[in-house]
C-alpha cells in the first residue's frame, strides 16, 4: 500500500460512516465517501480532508466509477432496514432492503477488489442481526446473514493474495438508525424515550447502546497492520450480545 492510503466508505453521509469516515482522514488517509444525497456528504467532509461522491450503491455503473482509481481500504457502509412483521413485508419492501444491504456490498467489494493491492482491506459493517434473528426484522436479519457469508467466501477467496475481508457487527448504535428505533418503540408502546431505548438495548448485557466511536476503533483495526492475519471474521461490537 501507499504511504498515503486510499479509504473509501459508502453511507458516509451519516451515523457510523460518518464517524468511521472522520476517525481514517484523523489518521492521515485520503478518504472518499459517497451516499446517494449530496447534503449530507458535504456536512460529514466539512472541517475534514474527505472527498464526497454522490452514488447509489445499487447502481452497478455508478458503483463501478467510484473505483476509477483502487482503493486500499473499502468499508461497505451503506445499509437500510425497517421494523414489520413478515406478514406485512411487500415484496417491495423486501428487495429494497437486499438491494441496498447485501447487492450494495457485493457491488462495492466486487469492485473494489478489481483494483486493489496486497495489503487492502474490505470491511462490511453487518449487524448482530447477521449472527442471529429477530423478531419484525427478517429482511434486515436475512441480507446482514447474506453479508456476512459473502465476507467469508470472499475472505477464502483474497486470503493468498495478501487482502482480507471482514465484517464488524454492531448491536444497536446511537445514530439516527437507533432513534427511528426508539422513537417507533415510543408510539407503539406509548412509552417516554428512556423506556424505548431500555427495550430495544434489552437484548446487550451492558444495557445501553453501542457508541459510534466503539464501531470506528474495530474499522480501525481491521484496517491496520496489526490485523493482518484477521480473516473472515465477524467482530461483534455488542456488549456480549452475541
Amino acid at each position: 500500500m501507499s504511504e498515503q492510503r486510499r479509504v473509501l466508505v459508502t453511507g458516509g453521509g451519516t451515523g457510523i460512516g460518518r464517524a468511521i469516515a472522520r476517525a481514517f482522514a484523523e489518521q492521515g488517509d485520503a478518504v472518499t465517501i459517497t451516499g446517494r444525497r449530496e447534503a449530507p456528504l458535504q456536512d460529514s467532509a466539512e472541517g475534514f480532508e474527505i472527498e464526497t461522491a454522490t452514488a447509489d450503491v445499487t447502481d452497478e455503473a455508478e458503483v463501478a466509477a467510484l473505483f476509477a482509481r483502487p482503493f486500499d481500504v473499502v468499508i461497505a457502509n451503506a445499509g437500510a432496514g425497517k421494523a414489520k412483521k413478515l406478514v406485512d413485508v411487500s415484496l417491495a419492501d423486501w428487495q429494497a432492503t437486499m438491494d441496498v444491504n447485501l447487492t450494495g456490498t457485493f457491488l462495492t467489494f466486487r469492485e473494489g477488489l478489481r483494483g486493489m493491492a496486497k495489503g487492502g482491506r474490505l470491511i462490511a459493517i453487518a449487524s448482530t442481526a447477521a449472527l442471529q434473528g429477530g423478531s419484525n426484522i427478517a429482511p434486515y436479519a436475512a441480507s446482514k446473514h447474506g453479508v456476512l457469508g459473502l465476507v467469508r467466501s470472499v475472505a477464502k477467496e483474497v486470503a493468498k493474495s495478501g487482502i482480507t475481508c471482514n465484517a464488524i457487527c454492531p448491536g444497536f448504535v446511537d445514530t439516527e438508525m437507533a432513534d427511528a428505533a426508539a422513537r417507533s418503540v415510543m408510539d407503539r408502546f406509548e412509552v417516554p424515550r428512556d423506556k424505548a431505548i431500555s427495550m430495544i438495548t434489552s437484548g446487550n448485557p451492558m444495557a445501553r447502546l453501542i457508541a459510534p466511536e466503539e464501531v470506528v476503533s474495530a474499522a480501525l483495526f481491521l484496517a491496520s497492520a496489526g490485523a493482518s492475519a484477521v480473516n473472515g471474521h465477524a467482530l461483534s461490537v455488542s456488549g456480549g450480545e452475541v
